[in-house]
């Protein structure tokens, strides 16, 4: 089973393959492969707590960042207001302080 799937009930990515039965351990959908599971491709930004991300929302910033190549610091607890999304998921691009800067989504909260 090289391909992620998702369970068709509660859409969770959790679903693994027993030897005779795929089964998602979240809501309990078991099913012998027979049924067409969809397949994953994630495009859809999303934060730490799995919250999905659009253009212009308003994140904080969960812990604290170093930023590479300069002394400065992104404090835990920072208010990020108006990010814009890029073409990699895992990333948003925001400004804090004045500077232009792209985070990853894992250290964000909505």
């Amino acid at each position: 089973m090289n391909k992620i799937t998702v369970c068709p009930i509660c859409g969770s990515e959790n679903i693994y393959f027993d030897g005779t039965m795929y089964i998602c351990p979240d809501c309990g959908y078991e099913t012998n492969g027979e049924e067409e599971l969809e397949t994953v491709e994630n495009n859809t930004p999303r934060d730490s707590n799995g919250a999905e991300l659009a253009n212009g929302d308003a994140v904080t910033v969960i812990q604290d960042l170093k930023v590479k190549g300069s002394s400065m610091v992104i404090k835990r607890g920072t208010k990020v207001k108006s990010i814009r999304l890029t073409d990699n998921p895992e990333e948003v691009d925001c400004k804090i302080d004045g500077s232009s800067i792209v985070l990853k989504t894992c250290y964000l909260r909505k």
